[in-house]
C-alpha cells in the first residue's frame, strides 16, 4: 500500500493516510501506581523531577519526555518495558535498591550488546531495567 491509499477497512469519512508527518509534542511512558505519593517519591528519587502530581495522574520529567504515573493499580506485577540508561550501573543499581526497588536480576555484562543490564521492580510493582553501555 502506498501512502495516501486506503484499504476497504480504512474507508471511513475523514480517514486517509498521507505523506506528511505528524508533529510530535512529547513522548509519554506510563507506569501504574497503587499509592501515588509513594510512586512519585520513588521516581523523583531516581532523578525524574515532578511536573504535575494528583491522586489519579502525575507527570515527571524524563530527560525531555514524560514519565506518567496512573493511579488505581491493584499492586500486581506489571511488566513494562521501561528502561533507564545510566552512566554507572553499580551506582544506579544501589541507588534504586536504596529507594525501595526489588531486584529481579543483578547487573550483568551482555557482551553481544556491549552493555550492562539489571532488572528491578519499583515499589508499585512496575518492572524496569537499568543499562550502561561500555564499562
Amino acid at each position: 500500500m502506498e501512502l495516501g491509499e486506503t484499504t476497504p477497512t480504512m474507508r471511513r469519512p475523514g480517514l486517509r493516510l498521507h505523506s506528511g508527518t505528524m508533529k510530535i509534542q512529547n513522548v509519554k511512558y506510563m507506569l501504574m501506581a497503587q499509592e501515588m505519593e509513594r510512586a512519585v517519591a520513588f521516581w523523583e528519587g531516581m532523578g525524574f523531577p515532578r511536573r504535575f502530581v494528583s491522586e489519579h495522574w502525575s507527570e515527571l520529567d524524563a530527560s525531555g519526555a514524560t514519565l506518567a504515573l496512573h493511579g488505581g493499580h491493584d499492586g500486581s506485577r506489571n511488566p513494562t518495558g521501561f528502561g533507564i540508561q545510566v552512566e554507572d550501573i553499580a551506582e544506579g543499581f544501589q541507588h534504586a535498591v536504596g529507594l525501595g526497588a526489588t531486584v529481579e536480576r543483578e547487573p550483568e555484562r551482555r557482551e553481544i550488546e556491549g552493555l550492562w543490564l539489571a532488572d528491578l521492580v519499583d515499589p508499585e510493582c512496575n518492572t524496569f531495567t537499568l543499562s550502561q553501555y561500555g564499562g
